[in-house]
């Protein structure tokens, strides 16, 4: 046993020891190593997935805290100042719109998200107005204050045409609609046309050249919210396709 455990050459009970697998009295440790090893990934998995699963309750509740949000009777009066013209069913159609945008501004995580919708961005003005009751609504349903960005503020001139397309983008799988060959809008596309706002955006899925309308369908590719002359028409010369402001970091 001195040739074992004592300072010289190991002996035949080192060797026996050896024999029966006991790797750390010869010195040999490739087994621990392996071990820690698989260890570390597995933890560094564990971790990965559990990281995954919270993002996703986060974001769930989040997104079922934009559902139930109540818009309460004052930022509704508030509104009316703007669209008097509105009735209260067309005023239920603005503000499941401005919900529809919150839930996109949820998903796509901090980046910009441009607003489609002028009746609905006048909504938006109507709640920020309420600060405190504004602020608590997004410490609920974002973890962070949402802002409004007008044009004249981005930091970048294609930030509002990225921001449309990630809008077009979510927007359409919200409603599980084929963003490049879409059978209908959706309801935040839709809004300014089906009320026939004045001075709203109108975005068409025939793509039909002098309808002044945004090709609908284009709107996910190509170098400008349009996609491309002849394609579209609009008030702002297919530079934007939007209210011109939108929420994000």
């Amino acid at each position: 046993m001195a040739g074992l455990y004592g300072g010289g050459l190991p002996g035949r009970g080192a060797q026996a020891a050896c024999a029966k697998g006991f790797r750390y009295a010869c010195g040999d440790n490739k087994g621990g190593n392996v071990n820690w090893i698989f260890s570390t990934v597995l933890l560094a998995v564990a971790a990965f997935i559990g990281q995954r699963a919270w993002r996703r309750h986060a974001l769930q509740s989040r997104l079922d805290a934009i559902r139930a949000h109540p818009f309460p009777q004052s930022v509704r009066l508030k509104f009316r100042d703007a669209r008097p013209d509105l009735d209260s069913a067309q005023e239920h159609q603005v503000f499941e719109g401005l919900r529809d945008y919150f839930i996109l501004c949820a998903q796509a995580r901090g980046r910009f998200v441009s607003m489609p919708s002028q009746v609905a961005d006048d909504a938006w003005h109507a709640f920020i107005l309420h600060t405190r009751y504004y602020q608590d609504f997004c410490g609920k349903a974002f973890g962070r204050f949402l802002h409004h960005t007008p044009a004249e503020a981005m930091s970048t001139q294609t930030l509002a045409t990225e921001g449309i397309r990630r809008a077009w983008r979510l927007a359409c799988a919200l409603e599980r609609i084929n963003p490049k060959q879409p059978e209908r809008l959706p309801r935040l596309f839709a809004l300014d046309g089906t009320l026939n706002i004045a001075d709203g955006f109108r975005y068409d899925t025939r793509c039909t050249p002098g309808s002044g309308s945004y090709c609908a369908s284009h709107i996910g590719c190509g170098s400008g919210c349009g996609g491309g002359s002849g394609s579209t028409c609009g008030d702002s010369g297919g530079a934007s396709c939007g209210s011109g402001c939108g929420g994000g970091d």
